[in-house]
């Protein structure tokens, strides 16, 4: 049976999109896309799709608490077992964390644990490296430091503009995301099957 995750995005949704389209062949099903952006264009991307979408602003809470009891209530609705961050954009706090220890996995554009943070590209790119690329990890309650589960080079070439280093970057994460994704759940399915 497929494994139910939820998606969480604020902005354009073009990882969840990828997501979803390799849902099957992951061995998941995307059951919710759950943002804290009602303009986010993942919103659109979630109704042409016909996933379901539930929008969180942090605005509309009174504290982070609260926005986060929130998120949690919609993923115990849609019984959840995996949360995959793709460009979410807030900090989530610890005890969150650790109320899905190893079960929140993140895509970050760069090579942990360098450049980390919201920046990764550009920072890389800035920084002068040759090599950068794509991290897919789990997230634990410091930024960008979660146990790596795979990880891929992207090269960058004499002349390549930021644009095009990004570009890169963001069809490395199509191509390595998904895969990530299965190799967890399949562990998953080896340990459980071995107890």
């Amino acid at each position: 049976m497929a494994t139910r995750v939820a998606v969480l995005a604020s902005g354009g949704g073009t990882n969840f999109e990828n997501l979803a389209h390799r849902a099957g062949n992951i061995g998941m099903e995307i059951a919710v896309l759950i943002t804290d952006n009602k303009d986010a264009f993942a919103v659109t991307r979630a109704e042409r799709l016909g996933i379901p979408c539930v929008v969180h602003a942090r605005g509309d809470h009174p504290s982070k608490a609260a926005h986060e009891s929130a998120i949690m209530k919609t993923l115990g609705a849609y019984d959840i077992s995996y949360i995959l961050l793709a460009g979410y954009m807030r900090i989530l706090s610890a005890p969150f964390i650790e109320r899905f220890e190893r079960r929140i996995i993140n895509v970050h554009p760069s090579l942990l644990p360098s450049f980390k943070g919201r920046d990764g590209i550009r920072d890389a790119y800035e920084y002068g490296v040759k090599v950068t690329g794509v991290t897919v990890h789990f997230v634990d309650a410091g930024i960008d430091t979660g146990e790596i589960i795979d990880q891929m080079p992207v090269m960058i070439e004499a002349g390549d503009t930021l644009e095009a280093v990004a570009r890169k970057i963001h069809e490395t994460e199509y191509a390595l995301y998904p895969k990530a994704i299965k190799k967890v759940l399949k562990e998953r399915d080896d340990e459980e099957s071995t107890h």
